[in-house]
């Protein structure tokens, strides 16, 4: 039997998330500190299917490869709103913070004429 997940919004995300490890009893393994760590682990995971590709052919990839991606992707997206939820941090506010303080730092380039 396979459960299916829908979710529309991180905060979606980060509710189902909560209740998925509840159920499991994984909150004491899901302190800040160990969710940063396993988002490191899968984020190298996510990198190792691109390490020996050219520029071109990591926009290219075959469609195992890129459902094999998309779950890694995937993993670094559930460690990253855990962590988030865990402490009490709206990451579609921070990434807005963040872009601006971004703008500011690095303006766009002229137009070359």
């Amino acid at each position: 039997m396979t459960t299916r997940y829908q979710c529309n919004s991180l905060k979606e995300l980060a509710l189902e998330l909560r209740r998925f490890a509840g159920e499991r009893q994984w909150e004491t393994f899901h302190s800040p500190k160990n969710l940063a760590s396993a988002l490191i682990v899968e984020a190298a995971e996510l990198l190792e299917h691109f390490q020996w590709l050219t520029q071109e052919q990591s926009r290219e990839l075959p469609p195992v490869t890129k459902v094999a991606v998309a779950h890694e992707m995937a993993d670094v997206l559930i460690y990253l709103t855990r962590m988030a939820d865990q402490l009490q941090i709206d990451l579609l506010s921070a990434a807005a913070e963040k872009m601006a303080l971004n703008a500011e730092k690095y303006p766009p380039s002229p137009p070359t004429t």
